[in-house]
């Protein structure tokens, strides 16, 4: 019982920032209004922790250090002048010109820390022209959350998150270009353990691979040193987002010098790692003009994917990035397991031939804001016979299929989400096929896992659809002999039959009261 007031304590906590965010909304689009209180959340937190910085310095009788920024850097705290403090915002948050304070604090903040550079908004408060009663309530709010209070609750993170989501929900299909659902994050995050190396995501949104990567090594007990981050995105805003959700967790990380096109501008040329984790646009069209990247090396020995859906040529961008034993798990539309459109049935079938497809998992439909439909989750393996040595099962061209689109429940009309449970069932069982000892025996199961060999595959004409593969579900036998059903079934049926006539005579003796008897 404590545990769900606890839990509602939470959502209430959050929920009530959100509805004081809310009131902001109207005069301001979703798409701006998402970068002004996330940059007041960022604030806020970026005070008490350098507040917290400053009161070790006095107990430690270091005052002279105060205002340097290098005794700030040293413990991953951001420096902050007077002026771009909390305490400044809020004591003047009633007068008319908080907005340009506001922009003003932001800019001086990132100016005095290199790691932010690129990462706030700039000017969005003065130019937005935004209501100063709202704004100076929501600094109220926001004043009282304590961001640093409970060492073993990540508090500011926890409500980014829980603002990304929100915001993701109520703009709809544009929501999708900075925000993948937290389920899906985990259940990459879980099946390819990104324990130690370099984590890539070329097309990064707002950090949420990163920030479950780093959350994976810390909830296993590793060491978050052993990794590295390096992505791209393209949009400017939502760069912004990404180095702000990585600066609030004090994760560093390569995300470019600036935001560019993936495909067009790759800022992570040489990069070979050994881990992806990536949610690229669904069935992106004109990616590319029909003249450009043709030559490209990242194709070298596939054909040249198309130009009208980019879902190929970002698998194979991620292929040429993987280091040689690196592994791969990203979201697709479901269409890229069985296109053979233009190039793509032939690109798909020399990745299997390649024997680079380790797994894929069907899941349900409504999991993410952008679209209903169901995707699909590719895994790559660069090297499956180097995986051999490691997890004890030769799975060389053998590729596992996993049936999830019955999983899941509806948290809302609209929005499912896969349990822990379930997250946890299938990297199990993902794992135990990869020979893992932790992870039990494997073996497949009607209507939800198949190993296949790639002749299997071939039968198939090169489709990756697990549906195919796994077959249905077996039905419990309910002890009930075929006979016995058969007749109950058949009594059932001349029931419905006669009642069915006796309908049919009522309706006609209606319509002769009315007149229009036949």
């Amino acid at each position: 019982m404590a545990k769900k007031a606890a839990k509602k304590k939470q959502n209430g906590f959050e929920q009530n920032l959100w509805d004081t965010a809310n009131k902001l909304r109207g005069s301001v689009e979703s798409s701006e209004y998402k970068h002004v209180v996330l940059s007041l959340i960022f604030l806020k937190f970026a005070s008490d922790k350098f507040e917290e910085r400053r009161q070790e310095l006095i107990a430690e009788g270091k005052e002279k250090y105060l205002e340097m920024v290098e005794f700030y850097a040293m413990k991953n705290v951001f420096y902050l002048p007077e002026l771009s403090r909390w305490s400044y915002i809020k004591q003047h948050a009633k007068q008319d010109d908080i907005a340009i304070k506001i922009d003003s604090a932001l800019a001086t903040v990132e100016k005095n820390n290199k790691a932010l550079r690129g990462a706030l908004p700039d000017n969005y408060f003065s130019r937005l022209g935004l209501d100063g009663s709202k704004l100076a309530a929501l600094i109220d709010t926001i004043s009282n959350i304590d961001t640093v209070a409970d060492k073993k609750e990540d508090v500011v993170g926890r409500v980014y998150e829980y603002f990304l989501g929100k915001f993701a929900a109520s703009e709809g299909k544009g929501g999708g270009e900075f925000y993948t659902p937290k389920v899906v994050v985990n259940l990459i995050a879980e099946m390819i353990e990104p324990y130690k190396g370099k984590i890539y995501d070329p097309c990064c949104g707002s950090g949420g691979m990163f920030v479950q990567s780093i959350k994976f090594v810390e909830n296993h007990h590793g060491n978050t040193k052993d990794i590295s981050i390096y992505g791209q995105e393209s949009i400017g805003a939502t760069y912004k987002l990404a180095k702000m959700n990585l600066a609030i967790r004090s994760i560093s990380g390569n995300l470019g010098e600036f935001p560019s096109d993936t495909f067009l501008k790759d800022q992570h040329q040489d990069l070979k790692a050994d881990y992806i984790m990536a949610n690229p646009p669904f069935n992106l069209k004109a990616w590319r003009a029909a003249d450009e990247l043709v030559d490209d090396p990242r194709w070298a020995g596939y054909e040249v994917p198309p130009v009208n859906n980019a879902n190929y040529a970002w698998i194979l961008h991620m292929i040429s990035k993987l280091s040689e034993n690196g592994v791969a798990g990203f979201v697709l539309a479901n269409g890229s397991m069985s296109t053979s459109t233009n190039s793509e049935g032939d690109i798909r079938q020399k990745i299997i031939e390649n024997d680079l497809v380790d797994c894929m998992i069907a899941l349900p439909g409504q999991l993410f804001y952008t679209t209903q439909i169901p995707v699909c989750l590719w895994f790559i393996s660069r090297n499956k016979k180097a995986d051999t040595v490691r997890s004890f099962r030769d799975r060389q061209h053998q590729t596992l299929f996993i049936d999830g689109r019955k999983m899941g429940a509806l948290i809302d009309r609209t929005h499912r989400e896969l349990s822990d449970e379930e997250i946890a069932e299938i990297a199990r069982t993902y794992h135990a096929w990869r020979g893992e000892k932790k992870d039990g025996v494997y073996a497949d199961k009607a209507g939800f896992c198949k190993s296949a060999s790639l002749e299997e595959i071939k039968s198939h004409g090169y489709v990756l659809t697990p549906g195919r593969y796994v077959g249905a579900e077996a039905i419990e036998d309910d002890g009930i002999p075929f006979e016995e059903k058969m007749a109950e079934l058949t009594d059932t049926l001349y029931k419905q039959m006669r009642e069915g006539v006796e309908l049919d005579a009522a309706i006609r003796k209606n319509l002769e009261v009315l007149g229009y008897g036949g």
